[in-house]
């Protein structure tokens, strides 16, 4: 199989966004992540493995050129001693373990500094959505199947029978395969101009894609950063993980790269944290789980009682989104509040087969337990229900105390 990942500019932007202040003011931290298949009928062959484990090889095998460095200095809120590091960063193949040794055939363990293994999930996820696509179907067909329905879905922009306001593309993680991911990106930048109404393709969350064709990179932080900062230190109460996280990106970003992740501890405990000042600071908030309408409305209204207009800020959602849910949700918010949607699978994988559910997830970070505990019952990730437990009970306390 050709090689999957040919630069280390494929990932994801937030992974960059939360790199630089792990490389400023966490560098000592170390964390371990875990590979989990949500999908219970499917099965990753002893050949599926070894493909996976070489194109990780060859991932491996990359290292940043002088103008992928030179762009990402370009990004306002990437510093120079930042960038200096990725220069001299690599990947390092012994921070993997893959084995065979799960139901569904497949398990990969990382294992390292958090500056290492934070740069691995979206790659790793990467490959083993295309090693499967192509392995356990007729490629040729889905990708013939994927054109189709881009093309349906071009159409419905173009003529206005949807509006979306402005969206981004954020399916670097389940794409079907590169090739299919850059086609996708190529058409909706081609289109841009030529969609209905407010409709507008802002960019990207693909740093590789977004530069090569001239889009905005798109991405701040992912639940990681709240799982670490808020659970990693033996002396942080966990259900105070958001005011760590926050207050440690105040530090570095100040008012800028300013879109906070609501639902890693649940958005009823964020809210504790995102008074006045993380509220007038952060642009926005991004939604990744729970019931959209409700959350939005619950934003709305903690955007009122702190005394902040709300159409001053933005609602990001990013929840297994398409385009149609996308359009009911702009139409019920634009009026209220500035509206902005990432849009992931049904962009970069939207086939006759289902895709893939799948995620990698930190499971320990300097050498605790850290969990997860989403507003989607199922979407949490833990793997000590003792550690699950204790932080259920912090939430708890703090929410009935505090």
């Amino acid at each position: 199989m050709e090689q999957i990942i040919n630069s280390l500019l494929e990932n994801d932007l937030y992974k960059f966004s939360m790199g630089q202040v792990i490389y400023h003011q966490f560098s000592d931290y170390k964390t371990t992540w875990d590979f989990k298949c949500r999908n219970k009928d499917v099965y990753f062959t002893s050949e599926m493995v070894e493909e996976i484990k070489e194109q990780i090889k060859l991932y491996c095998n990359l290292r940043f050129t002088e103008n992928e460095l030179e762009y990402l200095h370009s990004i306002k809120w990437l510093k120079g001693s930042y960038v200096d590091f990725l220069r001299l960063w690599q990947p390092r193949y012994e921070d993997f373990e893959i084995t065979t040794d799960a139901d569904c055939g497949l398990t990969i363990e990382t294992k390292g500094t958090w500056l290492n293994t934070s740069m691995y999930e979206i790659p790793a996820l990467a490959i083993v959505n295309e090693v499967y696509f192509r392995m356990a179907y007729d490629y040729d067909e889905l990708f013939e199947s994927f054109k189709k329905r881009l093309d349906e879905k071009c159409e419905k922009l173009k003529d206005g029978k949807l509006e979306l306001g402005n969206f981004s593309e954020f399916g670097l993680r389940r794409r079907l395969s590169a090739k299919a991911q850059e086609i996708a990106i190529e058409k909706l930048a081609d289109l841009s101009g030529k969609m209905h109404g407010t409709t507008k393709f802002i960019g990207t969350s693909n740093v590789y894609l977004a530069k090569k064709y001239n889009l905005t990179p798109v991405g701040t932080m992912a639940h990681e950063w709240i799982m670490c900062v808020g659970q990693g230190n033996h002396k942080h109460n966990p259900a105070y993980s958001n005011w760590y996280a926050l207050d440690a990106w105040v530090k570095e970003y100040g008012i800028l790269n300013g879109t906070a992740l609501t639902d890693t501890i649940t958005t009823d405990c964020f809210l504790k944290d995102f008074q006045l000042t993380y509220a007038t600071l952060f642009s926005g908030v991004r939604h990744d789980s729970g019931d959209p309408f409700e959350w939005g409305e619950k934003m709305i209204k903690h955007y009122k009682n702190l005394g902040i207009n709300p159409q001053n800020k933005t609602l990001l959602f990013s929840d297994s989104l398409d385009f149609e849910r996308a359009d009911k949700l702009y139409k019920y918010f634009s009026k209220k509040i500035n509206v902005a949607f990432g849009i992931g699978t049904y962009i970069s994988n939207d086939t006759d087969v289902p895709a893939l559910n799948i995620v990698m997830k930190t499971t320990k970070c300097n050498g605790m337990d850290v969990a997860k505990i989403s507003d989607t019952p199922g979407k949490g990730m833990c793997r000590n229900p003792k550690y699950e437990h204790y932080l259920t009970r912090c939430i708890d306390w703090r929410m009935q105390n505090d």
